[in-house]
C-alpha cells in the first residue's frame, strides 16, 4: 500500500472496515469467553495489525482487542496473551506505543515489527493447551497455502484446544492478478506469487476469458475448499463490500472446527452487518423509475437496508428447514449441530433469535413439541422434538 494511501487509511474508518472491527467485537470476545473457561487463558494474533489506533484516536483492530483483553481480566479472570505483527516501519512504531500503553495497564501484549511468519512458531509455542485465534488481515496476498495448513494442522489440529482464524482474502488482489493471466507481458513472478497463496496454479484456468466475477468467486471457493480439506475445518467466506450493492472488496473467511464457533460466527456477522448499515445514510431510491420513464415526476422512498427485513423473509423457509431436519432425525436433533441445514441460504444473514421463532412457528403448525419457550436459555441449544 502507498505510504499515501495508508496514511488516509488511517484519518479514520472506511466502511468496510466498521464491518469487519464490528465482527471481531461481536465474536472474538464471545470466542474467548467459550473456549478459555477451562484453562483461564487465551492466545491472540493479529499477524497485520497496522497503527492500532486511528489519527483521531478512534480504536483500531489491534486497540479493540487489547480493551477486551484487559475488561475480560478484570471482570472474569480471564487472562489473555496477544500478538500484533506490523512491517511498515511507521505503522510499527505507532503500534508499539499503543501496545506499550495496555502493556503497563497489565495487559500481556507483544508488537513486533517484520514479517508474521517471524512469530508463528513463537505464538503456537505460547498457546500449548489454550485456545488461540488468528485474525490475518494482509492489504494483498497472505500467507502461503502450506505455511497456514501447517500452522492449522499439527499441535494445533485437536479438537481441544480449539483454534480459529479471521482471513482477510482480498478481491481486489485477485482481480488484479488475475488480469495478468491475459496481459500481452504477464508478470509471471506476480502469478506464482498467487499460486503460493491459494495452493497451486489451478485458479489460472478460470481467468482464460479475463476477469469476471465468476473467476473472482471461483477462487475463494476453490482457496476454502482447499484449506478446509487440508486442516479439516468449516470454512465460511463472508464478502465486505462498499456499499450494500457494491461488488465485494475482500472476503473474510472465518474457519473453526467447533460446530458452537459456526453458529455464533453467523450471528455475529448478521448484528456487524446491521451496526455496518446503520452507519449508511439514507439515500432515496426511484420506486418507479423503471415503469414510469416517460413521465415528468416519480415516485421516490427513502430506503436503508433493514435487518428485520430480512429475517420476516428468513423465517418461513428457516421453519421449512426445521421440518425438513426432523425427517432426516425423527427423534430429534439439537440446532446447534446442523447450523448450515438450519440456517439455509441465510447463515450470516440473520440472528440467531429468528431460529426460536422459526421453532415457535413449527410448533403452532404441529410439526414439533419443542414449543421454543422457556427451558435452555441459549437458542442454539434448543432440541427440536417429533410431534407429541
Amino acid at each position: 500500500m502507498a505510504t499515501g494511501a495508508r496514511d488516509k487509511y488511517w484519518s479514520g474508518q472506511a466502511l468496510p472496515s466498521v464491518f469487519k472491527h464490528t465482527l471481531l467485537d461481536k465474536y472474538v470476545p464471545p470466542f474467548a469467553g467459550m473456549t478459555g473457561s477451562v484453562g483461564r487463558r487465551v492466545v491472540y494474533l493479529d499477524g497485520y495489525a497496522g497503527r492500532g489506533r486511528y489519527a483521531d484516536g478512534t480504536p483500531a483492530s489491534a486497540e479493540k482487542i487489547m480493551m477486551v483483553a484487559q475488561a475480560q481480566y478484570e471482570s472474569v479472570n480471564l487472562a489473555w496473551t496477544c500478538f500484533f505483527v506490523e512491517q511498515d516501519a511507521e505503522s510499527a512504531r505507532v503500534l508499539a506505543s499503543v501496545v506499550g500503553e495496555y502493556a503497563a495497564k497489565g495487559v500481556t501484549a507483544h508488537a513486533h515489527r517484520g514479517n508474521v511468519q517471524d512469530v508463528l512458531d513463537r505464538v503456537v509455542a505460547s498457546a500449548v493447551g489454550c485456545p488461540l485465534f488468528l485474525f490475518l488481515d494482509p492489504c494483498g496476498l497472505g500467507l502461503p497455502f502450506d505455511r497456514m495448513s501447517g500452522l492449522l494442522n499439527g499441535e494445533r489440529k485437536k479438537g481441544w484446544p480449539p483454534t480459529e482464524f479471521l482471513l482477510n482474502f482480498s478481491l481486489e488482489a485477485v482481480r488484479r492478478i488475475g488480469g495478468h493471466i491475459t496481459a500481452s507481458q504477464p508478470n509471471e513472478a506476480t502469478l506464482k506469487r498467487m499460486d503460493t497463496t491459494v495452493g497451486g496454479p489451478w485458479w489460472r484456468e478460470g481467468f482464460a476469458g479475463g476477469v469476471t466475477d465468476a473467476a473472482v468467486e471461483a477462487v475463494v471457493a476453490g482457496f476454502s475448499e482447499r484449506l478446509s480439506t487440508a486442516t479439516g475445518m468449516d470454512l465460511v467466506p463472508v464478502p465486505v463490500r462498499r456499499a450494500p450493492t457494491h461488488k465485494p472488496v475482500y472476503d473474510l473467511i472465518f474457519g473453526t472446527r467447533a460446530p458452537h464457533g459456526l453458529w455464533v460466527f453467523g450471528d455475529a456477522v448478521a448484528r456487524s452487518t446491521q451496526a455496518w448499515w446503520d452507519t449508511l445514510e439514507e439515500v432515496e431510491v426511484d420506486a418507479q423509475a423503471e415503469e414510469d420513464q416517460g413521465t415528468l415526476f416519480t415516485t421516490t422512498a427513502t430506503v436503508r437496508p433493514v435487518l428485520e427485513t430480512v429475517e420476516e423473509a428468513a423465517l418461513p423457509v428457516i421453519t421449512d428447514n426445521l421440518r425438513s431436519l426432523l425427517h432426516s432425525y425423527p427423534a430429534g436433533f439439537r440446532v446447534v449441530d446442523h447450523t448450515r441445514l438450519v440456517f439455509g441460504e441465510f447463515y450470516g444473514q440473520v440472528r440467531e433469535m429468528v431460529v426460536r421463532k422459526a421453532v415457535k412457528e413449527l410448533h403452532r403448525q404441529g410439526g414439533t413439541a419443542t414449543t421454543g419457550v422457556g427451558g435452555v436459555k441459549k437458542t442454539r441449544e434448543l432440541v427440536v422434538l417429533p410431534p407429541a
